[in-house]
């Protein structure tokens, strides 16, 4: 459903994603971990169609997405860490917008919208402005708006931010229930926990370049002494690609001729 192939994205002199292979199939749920500044948001950015790629290739159901971008963003739905909502609106009118872009019919957006209201417990804000909804009640509204239309790949960046326990329970089971019935999820989060209960597979990406990728019970296999726990695999894969890159640049460093 997802695949990329070389896969690279440069600022100027700065290489944020190199070289980026992934292969991810229809109804996965795939968890997309990484540092800060490790490449996670411009590898999403990309996907959605927001970036163009310095090199390499993305396909979504099959479709390029530089060379058929309509045809492969109508499958894809895309909910950023920090999503923009119209204030002035209300939630209700929101979701009629973003359905009216995605040119659903009007009697399935209402069908739509009162079945995302009750799954996440916003009916008693419809009529509320967006600009008076606390931040958890946005995100609700934000992820609501994001499967108004039925994604076929649904891509959300830290979906748990401003959530009490209570509505991420229910955002969870929503997303595992959309990958059981064939939707393609691509989360991206620094909740481990969220990425250890919920992924079918993780990849780790450090300095723009995948260091790990498999279910969590092969991550685990491959690195032993960690106590089995994510959290801990995760640091160590990192630390150690860390002295990796240190050991490269050091010894480049000291060639003969170097600067």
């Amino acid at each position: 459903m997802i695949q990329t192939s070389g896969l690279t994205k440069n600022f100027g002199a700065l290489c944020a994603v190199n070289g980026l292979d992934l292969d991810i199939r229809q109804g996965e749920f795939f968890a997309f971990l990484g540092p800060n500044g490790a490449g996670k948001t411009t590898t999403i950015k990309m996907l959605a169609g927001l970036l163009k790629p310095s090199a390499g290739r993305i396909r979504v159901a099959g479709f390029d997405i530089q060379r058929d971008p309509t045809l492969a963003k109508r499958l894809i739905s895309y909910v950023p860490d920090f999503p923009f909502l119209y204030e002035k609106l209300t939630p209700r009118e929101f979701l009629r917008f973003v359905g009216e872009i995605y040119e659903m019919p009007k009697a399935r957006i209402a069908s739509q919208t009162g079945a995302m209201f009750e799954q996440f417990h916003l009916a008693d804000y419809h009529n509320e402005l967006i600009e008076n909804l606390s931040h958890g009640t946005r995100q609700r509204v934000a992820i609501a708006a994001g499967l108004l239309h039925d994604p076929s790949v649904f891509i959300i960046d830290e979906p748990m931010v401003g959530l009490d326990p209570k509505h991420a329970r229910i955002v969870k089971d929503e997303f595992k229930a959309r990958s059981r019935a064939g939707c393609t999820v691509f989360l991206s989060t620094h909740t481990l926990s969220v990425a250890e209960e919920m992924a079918d597979r993780i990849g780790i990406i450090n300095h723009g370049q995948l260091i790990a990728l498999g279910t969590v019970e092969e991550l685990r296999s491959q690195n032993t002494g960690h106590d089995g726990v994510l959290e801990k695999i995760f640091l160590s894969l990192v630390d150690a690609e860390e002295r990796h890159r240190e050991r490269v640049l050091e010894a480049a460093e000291n060639r003969p001729g170097s600067v």
